[in-house]
This record gives structure tokens, C-alpha cells and sequence, in this order.
């Protein structure tokens, strides 16, 4: 049990557990593993990153696994100057998840969250459940309810 689960049952959010063997994957490549694994269209599983806006502010983007976050997008959305991938420890510090485990779901501390618009396109989106190995597939509707999340378009172009 995760606190991605905990939380998202809470909610009475309707979700999917999936597992996989993430032990070959490197770090960065979770969800691309995740998707190979599970035999998913990578198109559906997400990646959650979490960005610095400046010395303090954390933010938390949520795209595509095959995709690239755009920064400089991400900090006009969010006011800021520029934006930068965190840095692992402050990224699991308030998250309270590891690296290659980050759900966008019951996070240690409430960061502001912005899901890539193109997820609102699909039925089920896939992300991580909080835990290396672990998949969540719910609507994108209700990680937008779980989280509080903004949607706008994040992942660079092509």
C-alpha cells in the first residue's frame, strides 16, 4: 500500500493496480519500462517530474513517458522565470516517493500540479503508484480531482 493508494481510495477513486520488474531499468526510464512491461501504449503512461521554479518553489509536471517536459513552458505557466528538473534528493524530500517511483498522488507535501493536456484525449492514463514497479491507470478526469491539477500543454514539440 501506498500513500497514492490510501489516497485515491479516500477519494473513492476508481483505479487499476498493475506491477512490473523495474529492476532493469535505469532510473530515468521507469515509465518506458512500465510500458514494455505491461504491453501499454506508451502514449498512455505518464511520467510525474518535479521541477524547481527558483530556490523553494517545487512544481510537479505530469506527460507522456515517451516525451520531453518543456521548461520553458512550464515556468511561463507558472509565473516563473525558469524552470528546472529538481534535484533527486529535494524531489523525493517533498515528495516523499524515490526517484523512478514518483506518483503525482498522495505526495509528502501538496505541490502544484499540470497535467499535459493530451492525457484529457484518453480514456485511462497510467502513472506511477508510488513505488518503483507499480502502475495506477484512472481516468485522467480523476487525477485531475486527486490532484488538483492544472492541464496545459507540457511536453516539447516534436
Amino acid at each position: 500500500m501506498t500513500p497514492a493508494i490510501t489516497t485515491l481510495e479516500a477519494l473513492n477513486i476508481s483505479f487499476e493496480l498493475l506491477s512490473f520488474d523495474y529492476r532493469h531499468a535505469d532510473a530515468g526510464e521507469v515509465g518506458l519500462a512500465a510500458a514494455r512491461a505491461l504491453d501499454l501504449d506508451p502514449v498512455a503512461v505518464y511520467k510525474t517530474l518535479v521541477a524547481a521554479l527558483g530556490v523553494e518553489r517545487l512544481v510537479v509536471a505530469v506527460i507522456p513517458v515517451a516525451q520531453q517536459l518543456d521548461l520553458k513552458q512550464l515556468a511561463r505557466l507558472c509565473g516563473a522565470k525558469q524552470a528546472a528538473l529538481a534535484e533527486r534528493a529535494s524531489a523525493e524530500r517533498a515528495t516523499g516517493y524515490r526517484v523512478g517511483g514518483i506518483s503525482p498522488v498522495g505526495q509528502r507535501r501538496t505541490l502544484e500540479t499540470y497535467l499535459d493536456e493530451q492525457a484529457l484525449l484518453l480514456p485511462k492514463i497510467f502513472v506511477s503508484a508510488g513505488k518503483r514497479g507499480l502502475e495506477l491507470g484512472l481516468r485522467p478526469s480523476d487525477l485531475v480531482l486527486a490532484t488538483g491539477a492544472q492541464v496545459a500543454r507540457l511536453a516539447a514539440a516534436d
